[in-house]
């Protein structure tokens, strides 16, 4: 049973030095590495374990073909500004392989699980000689896992799994007692920026989380360009999550004065504290009406654009 940090009870000094004592033992002198995706739980957990074994910590970034537009290079600068090189590990072909043919939700998030830890970081730890992997686990990652909802990519001795035996390496989770909200409080207390440490969530699987049905590079292209769209639109809005998701199905539209039987993009914005509970922003008809309209005209395909107004529970808030 993992014990709870809540926000309100988190001094955010003391489990930053509580952290690294824990890390340099565990570590000593050996190395470790991590996967940085620019997520907050990510950099936060990257910038906390530079702070405790400084250049022993290997920094990746794994451009798994499923990321927002130019992330891979924002997030090496934005790190490099603090020191902290990352280097990017192109397996666009590694995860679009294990990818094809798969639509079943569950099948998906394992594919991208297994080929992130067993084929990619397996290869990387050899190579490095890091016998530890510092990763982001926050506390919702295992309550939804162990509960059933859905199987997040980063939660295994919950399930009997050890990665040790697995996958030839130990997994260090310094956040795991935190839900979003203290992971925020402590990225702020590491001296990050507000960009990074309020970033609103991404998960693990990335956009393939956001694509009903078979994800391929050109589908992705697709989630990849209503999402750019999606954030620009609805950044002020002070919600905790947004994003676009592409329906399996096609549907009947008009273009031109013409059918044109194309793609369906919901767009979800949720309020909420620690994602445990979230409820759909209520926004402006115009804002939505604008943003629908530059999805429309600016994303190759789409003639349909719905918003999500169902509360979690029972819906989640990414669609796979």
């Amino acid at each position: 049973m993992i014990k709870e940090i809540s926000s309100q009870s988190l001094n955010p000094q003391e489990f930053i030095d509580k952290q690294i004592r824990e890390i340099c033992d565990t570590v000593g002198d050996g190395v470790a590495i991590n996967a940085l995706s620019g997520g907050v739980d990510s950099s936060v957990v990257t910038a906390l374990g530079h702070r405790a074994i400084g250049s022993r910590l290997k920094t990746v970034f794994i451009e798994n073909g499923l990321m927002r537009e130019n992330e891979p290079k924002k997030v090496q600068a934005i790190f490099s500004e603090i020191g902290v090189s990352v280097e990017i590990i192109d397996a666009r072909k590694d995860f679009f392989d294990a990818l094809r043919g798969i639509e079943d939700p569950e099948e998906k998030r394992e594919a991208v699980t297994q080929t992130f830890y067993k084929n990619v970081f397996g290869k990387l730890v050899r190579e490095s000689g890091a016998k530890y992997l510092l990763q982001g686990t926050i506390l919702t990652d295992v309550d939804e896992t162990v509960a059933g909802i859905k199987r997040q990519h980063n939660v295994f001795e919950q399930l009997g799994i050890n990665p040790e035996h697995a996958f030839g390496y130990r997994i260090i989770e310094p956040l795991i007692q935190l839900r979003k909200d203290g992971v925020r409080r402590v990225g702020e207390a590491l001296g990050l920026t507000a960009s990074v440490f309020n970033r609103i969530p991404f998960p693990g699987p990335a956009l393939a989380a956001r694509i009903i049905g078979e994800v391929t590079p050109q589908r992705v292209e697709i989630v990849r360009k209503a999402t750019a769209i999606v954030e620009e639109s609805l950044k002020n809005t002070g919600a905790f999550q947004y994003m676009a998701i592409l329906h399996k199905d096609k549907v009947t539209g008009i273009r031109n004065g013409n059918r044109d039987f194309g793609l369906q993009v919901e767009v979800r914005c949720w309020d909420s504290v620690d994602a445990r509970e979230a409820k759909p922003t209520q926004i402006a008809f115009d804002v939505l009406e604008k943003m629908a309209s530059d999805i429309v005209s600016q994303v190759p395909g789409v003639v349909s654009v719905t918003y999500h107004i169902a509360s979690k529970p029972p819906s989640t808030m990414e669609v796979v």
